[in-house]
């Protein structure tokens, strides 16, 4: 049995615009990933600000987990992107509601006490740009009239 089976490409009927979207969200989830993951302090006190303290190692730590989950959901999204469209609604359903519970943690329930790392701010311009994909992927792809290219 080969490791991946044959694409859904041919199922899905959304706006190609989807599909683009979420490839562009994969590469930015994986990214911000290799960050967390391969950074010597995983960005948190480079690129978020973090005071690490006595307590770095466990930041940095947690860090690397976080990095590695993005890594991993990134992969999945860009799978949906390229290989598995009939999947685009919910990857891109699944990330709403991720970047949601960032945004939700980010500015209400646990803001923290030392500012706003620049994901706070990302996540705020890309959860309408992930529903607006998402409505997109729903609706039914519009025909172009015969003859037109």
């Amino acid at each position: 049995m080969p490791l991946l089976p044959p694409s859904t490409n041919a199922q899905y009927t959304g706006s190609l615009g989807a599909p683009h979207a979420l490839t562009l969200f994969a590469v930015l989830t994986i990214v911000p990933g290799c960050i967390h993951s391969f950074l010597p302090d995983g960005g948190a006190g480079t690129i978020a600000g973090i005071a690490l303290g006595p307590c770095g190692p466990s930041i940095i730590a947690l860090f690397a987990w976080a990095g590695a989950t993005q890594i991993v959901f990134g992969l999945a999204m860009l799978s949906a992107a390229l290989r598995y469209r009939a999947l685009v609604p919910l990857m891109l359903t699944l990330l709403l509601v991720e970047r949601t519970l960032h945004a939700l943690n980010g500015w209400l329930w646990k803001p923290g006490n030392g500012g706003h790392p620049p994901e706070h701010y990302a996540v705020l311009i890309a959860l309408p740009c992930i529903a607006v994909a998402l409505v997109a992927s729903l609706r039914r792809a519009t025909s172009a009239p015969s003859g037109s290219r």
